[in-house]
């Protein structure tokens, strides 16, 4: 048996046993970052005996698998809910990171005996909420937050890579003597973030472009396209000294809220992409550390770990959301989801990298603060959004799935609506619709049964419908199904 084989059966043991902990840890309520961790933990050296502590590799695939991720979230971000809270979001993201760095970081060099640039490294590491652990819960555990909630912090948790990549990069340069603290790590975030920008619209709007224009052989080359523009735009950004994660997620934001070819099938295969990323990214930094070198920092890790929940991601959070309006109940909420992932865990590799002395210490106390806040507030978002009054009821998944490859052609789109008890269209026939030039009833789903739509045919409560429309009948079909019924509340 040639070594490659024995790598391919690893790896289809550890994907299989990853996938099956996703559903394991989503009954027990533990979130799915801690269970692949602890597979990759227990698959090490002081477990089944796999050696491996290449930095480099576990950097590599740390990133690209992040960036899969993001793509992927980028691509589910509404636009509606991004006019919303972009404010309060991009202000979470940037000044929110700077003053949890700042707090954690001195408390960070008390604690360890550090100094204080070394300890400030090490809050920079750990202050950003990682996108993929709250992308993770949220969609994992079937936790539904009112929407400005559940947007602030996807949005807030995808943006927000940036900052902690800056502040990592500018304390280390400090560190090594290559920088100074001031003018040069202002100049760094302002590249970083204004080429990171450009690059994600860029690619975005050339994306949309591309995909719906060119005619491939076959439907399943559409996702993989939509992902190599995705890469492009995180290798252009990095290219010219941006961020790369913000170029991707943005990338992934313009084209989720496009028309483009093959759609639902491009956000299935990216959603399956992503766990792939997710179950690989984890188990691989878990193999990274060691059950022994975490006790050695376990107590004062501990007390890191409770500062940063309790006191500083609260003082970064509730004075940036006052003046948007946002309730003490959205205040605590989202001062209790700053959940951190795998970000940290990769970019304490840096020091590593660097020779930084620090470096194993810097390592191990991050990998215990990431499982702490994963485990803590990742386990208890559900119970703590119930007993605020914060979780919603989730929207009902759609029966069937409709996909138009001609929609370049035909200057149409697909949209799908779901007869409301009031709705005007409730016990009607479709020919008592009057629908607009334009626009066509494709599919009625009932009770789990598909009904060829007749002008016969009456819509009843509950009914899922896909319509069929070009896109100047867009606001008539909107008109026909979203008017409630004469005397109806709401």
């Amino acid at each position: 048996m040639f070594l490659v084989d024995r790598l391919v059966l690893l790896a289809a043991v550890l994907l299989l046993i990853g996938t099956v902990s996703s559903k394991l840890s989503a009954r027990l309520g533990l979130p799915v970052l801690v269970a692949l961790v602890a597979i990759g933990m227990l698959a090490g050296e002081n477990g089944i005996g796999i050696a491996f502590d290449n930095f480099v590799v576990a950097h590599a695939v740390g990133t690209v698998a992040l960036a899969i991720i993001l793509f992927d979230g980028g691509l589910q971000t509404r636009a509606s809910a991004l006019r919303e809270v972009w404010k309060p979001s991009l202000l979470l993201a940037t000044i929110g990171v700077l003053v949890t760095a700042a707090i954690t970081g001195v408390a960070a060099a008390w604690i360890f005996d550090l100094p204080l640039v070394p300890g400030l490294l090490l809050g920079s590491i750990v202050a950003s909420t990682d996108a993929a652990a709250v992308f993770s819960v949220l969609r994992s555990q079937g936790v539904h937050l009112r929407e400005r909630v559940s947007a602030t912090l996807e949005i807030e948790s995808g943006s927000n890579d940036p900052m902690a990549v800056l502040l990592t990069i500018g304390f280390l340069e400090v560190l090594t003597g290559q920088m100074t603290l001031g003018a040069g790590m202002v100049g760094l975030f302002a590249r970083q973030m204004g080429i990171g920008a450009l690059a994600g619209l860029g690619c975005g709007w050339a994306a949309v472009r591309l995909i719906n224009r060119i005619n491939l052989a076959t439907p399943g080359l559409y996702p993989v396209l939509a992902l190599a523009c995705g890469l492009s735009a995180f290798g252009a950004a990095a290219l010219f000294g941006g961020s790369g994660f913000l170029a991707i997620y943005i990338a992934g934001i313009v084209v989720g809220n496009s028309r483009i070819v093959f759609q639902s099938g491009t956000f299935r295969f990216m959603d399956g992409l992503a766990w792939i990323g997710q179950i690989t990214m984890f188990v691989a930094l878990g193999l990274l550390s060691t059950p022994a070198d975490l006790a050695q920092v376990a107590g004062p890790s501990l007390l890191l770990a409770a500062i940063q929940i309790l006191i500083a991601r609260p003082l970064a959070v509730v004075p940036l959301l006052l003046p948007f309006g946002f309730t003490v109940r959205e205040q605590i909420l989202i001062s209790w989801v700053g959940l951190k992932g795998a970000v940290p865990i990769v970019l304490a590799t840096f020091p590593l990298m660097f020779g930084i002395p620090e470096a194993r210490l810097l390592f191990n106390v991050v990998f215990f603060v990431v499982l702490v806040s994963a485990t803590l507030q990742g386990w208890t978002l559900p119970p703590v959004a119930t007993r605020l009054g914060l979780q919603e009821a989730a929207s009902p998944a759609p029966p069937a799935v409709l996909e138009l490859l001609a929609l370049r052609n035909l200057n149409a789109e697909i949209i799908a609506y779901t007869i409301a008890p009031t709705a005007a269209a409730a016990g009607r026939t479709l020919r008592e619709l009057r629908m607009p030039e334009g626009a066509l009833v494709g599919l009625v789903s009932r009770d789990g049964r598909l009904i060829a739509p007749r002008g016969s045919t009456r819509l009843e409560p509950g009914d899922y419908l896909f319509v069929i429309a070009q896109t100047a009948a867009r606001a008539g079909v909107e008109k026909v199904f979203s008017a409630p019924a004469t005397g109806a509340s709401g």
